[in-house]
C-alpha cells in the first residue's frame, strides 16, 4: 500500500465523516509525525507536505553533517563522509535534507498508520456527534425507528446518527415499527464507554412545551409564557399560561379557533387530554383553575405545611378527582400544594354515605365507585350512567341497578 492508496482512503473518509480539510490534514500530520517518532525517535526534523486535492504526501528528513565521529545525535547528525555519498559538494555545518518515502517503512507500519486514522476520524466524529447534541438539549427532533428492542427503540436522524428512545420515555398509546417518522425531544446526551448516547423523550414536560411553541405563533415570539407544566403522559396535562399584552387571550390563543391549535398536539401526544389554565398569583384562584373543570365553593390555605382544604359541593367531587385521580395530583403538582377535597357540610346532611349501602351493594362494586371519588349516594346520582361506566370497570347493567337502589332511597 503506497502514500496514494493511504490518501484516497483518507479522501473517502473526509466525505462519509463530513470533517473539514484543515482538520483531516492535521490528524493526518499528526498520525504521520507519530510513525516517524516511532521509527526515528523525533520527528522535530521532518518536513510533512500534504495535498489532498492532488493525493500527495511528501516527507522530508533535515539532519546537520558533522566531522566524522563526531555524531552525538544520529537523528539530528550525519556523518560527512556519509553525506557526500549522497552529495558530493556537502560541506560540515550545512543542512542535508533528505526525501522518505512511505514504502520504506514496510506494509505492516502502513497499515498501522491507516487504522490509526480511522480510529482517530471515529474519535473526532463521535465527538463531533457529542458537541452538536449537547447544545441541541430541549430542541424537537423527528427521526426514524430503526430498530425497536425490548426495552429501548433505536431511531436515526437525518445523518445517520443513532439515538435512543427508551420505553419508559414513550406515552403508554404509542406503537411504533421500522420506518416510522418519530417526534420527541432531546432529553440528554452522555458518554458511554467514549460512544456518544442521545437519550430522546415523548413523555418530558418539555416536549409539550415546545410542540405549543411550534403550533402557537404567541408562545413561540414570546407573547405568551408558559409558567409551568405537568403531565401524566397519554392522560392528562395541564399548562399555566400567562400574557404580558393585555390583548391577548392566552388561553384562547393556545386552544386556538374551535380548537385547532391544540388538536395538533393532543394527536401527537395520543389523545392526551391538556387542559389550558390562565396562571395567576392569587393562590386560591389559581387551586381553583387547575382543579377544573370542577366547580370550587371555597378554599383554606395552610402556607406553612402547603396544604389546600377546598370545599365544593358533592356532584363536583369526582370531576375535582378526575379519572385515576389524575386531575387532583395534576392540579396539586402545578401549583405546589397537597390538595384535599372536602363536601359541603349544607349538603351532607341530606346525603348518605355509600357504605350505608353494604347490605344491598357489593362491597366491590363500592369500592369502584369510591376510587373515582364517590363516597355518597349524591355523588354517584350526579353522574350520569354514561360516564360512570367509562370511569368505572363495572358493566352498564351493574351500575344501572346501583342507581335505582340508591335513588330509591331519596324517593
Amino acid at each position: 500500500m503506497d502514500h496514494h492508496v493511504l490518501i484516497e482512503s483518507f479522501s473517502e473518509f473526509k466525505e462519509v465523516k463530513n470533517i473539514d480539510r484543515a482538520t483531516m490534514m492535521s490528524i493526518l500530520e499528526d498520525v504521520i509525525r507519530g510513525m516517524l517518532r516511532k521509527k526515528y525517535g523525533t520527528a522535530d526534523n521532518f518536513d510533512v507536505i500534504i495535498n489532498i486535492d492532488k493525493g500527495d504526501l511528501e516527507l522530508y528528513r533535515n539532519r546537520v553533517i558533522v566531522e566524522d565521529g563526531m555524531v552525538e545525535d544520529p537523528a539530528m547528525e550525519i556523518a560527512y563522509s556519509e553525506a557526500i555519498r549522497i552529495e558530493p559538494d556537502f560541506e560540515v555545518g550545512e543542512d542535508l535534507t533528505e526525501t522518505v518515502k512511505l514504502g520504506d517503512f514496510g506494509r505492516r507500519a502502513v497499515l498501522a498508520l491507516r487504522q490509526n486514522l480511522v480510529a482517530r476520524i471515529s474519535e473526532l466524529e463521535k465527538d463531533g456527534v457529542y458537541r452538536k447534541y449537547k447544545d441541541r438539549v430541549g430542541e424537537i427532533l423527528t427521526g426514524e425507528v430503526y430498530q425497536i428492542w425490548k426495552k429501548e427503540i433505536l431511531i436515526l436522524d437525518d445523518e445517520g446518527n443513532e439515538l435512543i428512545l427508551p420505553k419508559n420515555e414513550t406515552i403508554p398509546a404509542d406503537f411504533f415499527k421500522k420506518g416510522d417518522a418519530v417526534r420527541s425531544v432531546i432529553q440528554r446526551v452522555e458518554m458511554v464507554n467514549n460512544n456518544p448516547r442521545i437519550i430522546l423523550s415523548r413523555t418530558s414536560p418539555v416536549f409539550l412545551e415546545r410542540l405549543f411553541e411550534q403550533e402557537v405563533p404567541e408562545v413561540f415570539d414570546g407573547l405568551i409564557t408558559i409558567k409551568n407544566i405537568v403531565r401524566e403522559p397519554g392522560e392528562r396535562a395541564k399548562v399555566a399560561v400567562e400574557s404580558y399584552d393585555d390583548r391577548i387571550d392566552p388561553v384562547g390563543a393556545c386552544v386556538g379557533m374551535k380548537g385547532s391549535r391544540i388538536h395538533g398536539i393532543v394527536r401527537e401526544l395520543r389523545d392526551e387530554n391538556i387542559d389550558v389554565i390562565n396562571y395567576t398569583t392569587n393562590l386560591q384562584l389559581y387551586i381553583t383553575r387547575a382543579l377544573s373543570p370542577a366547580k370550587i365553593t371555597s378554599i383554606k390555605l395552610d402556607d406553612e405545611t402547603h396544604r389546600a382544604a377546598v370545599y365544593m359541593k358533592p356532584d363536583q367531587v369526582s370531576l375535582a378527582i378526575g379519572k385515576g385521580g389524575h386531575n387532583i395530583k395534576l392540579a396539586g403538582r402545578l401549583t405546589g400544594y397537597e390538595i384535599d377535597v372536602y363536601r359541603d357540610s349544607e349538603d351532607e346532611e341530606e346525603d348518605v354515605d355509600i357504605e350505608e349501602f353494604s347490605d344491598e351493594i357489593d362491597g366491590w362494586i363500592i369500592d369502584e365507585l369510591k376510587a373515582i371519588g364517590c363516597d355518597t349516594a349524591k355523588s354517584v346520582l350526579a353522574i350520569s350512567v354514561e360516564d360512570l361506566v367509562s370511569r368505572t370497570d363495572l358493566e352498564e347493567e351493574t351500575i344501572r341497578e346501583v342507581v335505582k337502589i340508591l335513588r330509591s332511597e331519596f324517593e
